[in-house]
Parts: C-alpha cells; sequence; structure tokens
C-alpha cells in the first residue's frame, strides 16, 4: 500500500471512527443486523489508529468496528477494560488483538458468551502464566531489546517503555513508507514495562475459536513463537504473509479484514 492510498484508507477510516464512538457509548445500537461487531485492541507502541485501515475496509462491508484504547499498563487492567467493553456489547463480538494487544484479548475473553471468535495479528497468544516478555525470547529474531529508548521512570517505580524513534521504522514497520512510519514514531503509545512481565491467566483460546495471522519478517515477535502458538491454539486458521512487518494491519490491511471476516461467519 503506498502512501496515497494509506491516506485514503485514513479518510474513510474517519466515519469509521464515528461510528465506532457510536458503539462504545451504545454498542448494541449500532450494529449491522447480522454481522457481529469487531473489537480491534491495539498493542504496544501503538494506538487504536493503527486500525484506520482496516477499519475503514470493514466499515465498507457493513461491520459495526470499536477501535479500543488500550491502556498497556498491566495484563489483568487492560483485559478488565477490554472485557468490560466487549460485555457491553450486545450483538455476538469478534476481538482481534494486535502484538501485546493479543495477550489482552486472550484474558479479556475468557467466559464471555457474546465473543464468538478470536483473531491474533502478529500477536501474543499466551497460555496461563506464561509473559510477553517469556515468550518473545523463547524462539530467536527478536530485535526489540536493542531498538528501545531509555526507560522512562514512572511515579510509582514503574517504567515506560518506548521503541527509539530513529530505530522505529527498520524495528516496527519496515514494509510501511518511512512519512507514515515517522508519523506512528512520533505517536507511539507507551508500555509500562509491567504489563510485559505480568503472567497471562487463563486464555480465552482454549474455549474460543482463533485465527491468526503475521509476517514473515517480524522483528518484535519472531514468527516462529507466532506459529508456536497458533498450532497450539488450534486455530482455524494461520496466514503467513511474506517479508510482511510487526503491523500487517497497517501494511496488508485487506489480508487482515479479510481473515476477520471469515472468524466473522465462521460456522461454530
Amino acid at each position: 500500500m503506498n502512501t496515497s492510498q494509506l491516506m485514503a484508507a485514513s479518510a474513510a477510516a474517519v466515519s469509521i471512527s464515528l461510528c465506532a464512538g457510536a458503539a462504545q457509548a451504545a454498542p448494541g445500537d449500532a450494529t449491522s443486523p447480522g454481522k457481529p461487531t469487531v473489537v480491534l485492541v491495539h498493542g504496544a507502541f501503538a494506538g487504536s489508529d493503527s486500525w484506520n485501515a482496516v477499519a475503514a475496509a470493514l466499515g465498507a462491508k457493513g461491520y459495526t468496528v470499536v477501535a479500543a484504547a488500550n491502556p498497556l499498563r498491566s495484563v489483568s487492567g487492560d483485559a478488565a477494560y477490554v472485557r468490560a467493553l466487549a460485555s457491553s456489547i450486545a450483538a455476538p463480538v469478534v476481538l482481534v488483538g494486535h502484538s501485546y494487544g493479543g495477550t489482552v484479548i486472550a484474558n479479556a475473553a475468557t467466559g464471555l458468551k457474546n465473543v464468538k471468535a478470536l483473531v491474533f495479528v502478529g500477536a501474543f497468544a499466551p497460555d496461563k502464566g506464561e509473559t510477553v516478555i517469556e515468550l518473545s525470547g523463547r524462539y530467536p529474531g527478536s530485535t526489540l531489546g536493542d531498538a528501545l529508548a531509555p526507560p522512562v521512570p514512572l511515579g510509582g517505580g514503574g517504567k515506560d517503555l518506548y521503541i527509539d524513534q530513529a530505530k522505529f521504522h527498520a524495528q516496527f514497520a519496515a514494509d510501511v513508507p518511512a512519512p507514515t512510519a515517522r508519523l506512528m514514531a512520533a505517536t507511539q503509545r507507551p508500555v509500562a514495562e509491567a504489563a510485559l512481565t505480568e503472567p497471562s491467566g487463563d486464555p480465552a483460546w482454549k474455549t474460543i475459536p482463533s485465527w491468526f495471522i503475521f509476517g514473515t519478517a517480524d522483528k518484535n515477535i519472531p514468527p516462529a513463537a507466532m506459529k508456536f502458538m497458533a498450532v497450539r491454539a488450534g486455530a482455524r486458521k494461520i496466514v503467513e504473509i511474506p517479508k510482511a512487518s510487526h503491523v500487517p494491519n497497517v501494511s496488508h490491511p485487506a489480508e487482515i479484514a479479510q481473515l476477520i471476516e471469515e472468524a466473522a461467519a465462521a460456522k461454530l
């Protein structure tokens, strides 16, 4: 996708964001008949706008989309936030998580009867007791540690983590046009270090069908790790995007939207 296409997708997403805002205020009211609501959960070093092109594609197909503002503070707290949002939606829900957001949806959906499917986009899908840090290092290939900026101390004694802006493009979004990557670097959301070391609870992928999609050139999460997690979860479908970076939701939104639609339409 070139820069002009990205700009067009972002413009189209403005109308979708208005629909998403309405869904957050009264989620059940805006849902298209016969279609589940899609809740998109971003990961670390990103924001809800990282879903703009995916949201635009799904909105054009009649889906109500909510791009949640993931707090990125703790697994348990972030999952509780997303769980409350999903619980407020009267319609069936497809929960979609990117990167650390996969850990969040895996915890948030446990026991929720209205969540019909989970979609992991370049994401973690931990088992009980596993952490993001441990999973990212289980297989070789992640270079995230060397790309981080000096931690930002927090008042309560914790630390916020950012990717060094000079290294952001190559590390996080190598297949995204440079001007777009620079904006992503400038607007990145920090993740609390504690969120990456907190053990996961009972994962929803053990009871809810899942779909996985990721890039083969991901430098944050080793592709081998994501494939391991997908197979372990008994994924209905695993899609590997050749040479895609850690943000296929930005660089390959059509493929992401297509897989979400498959999950939404699946007979369970």
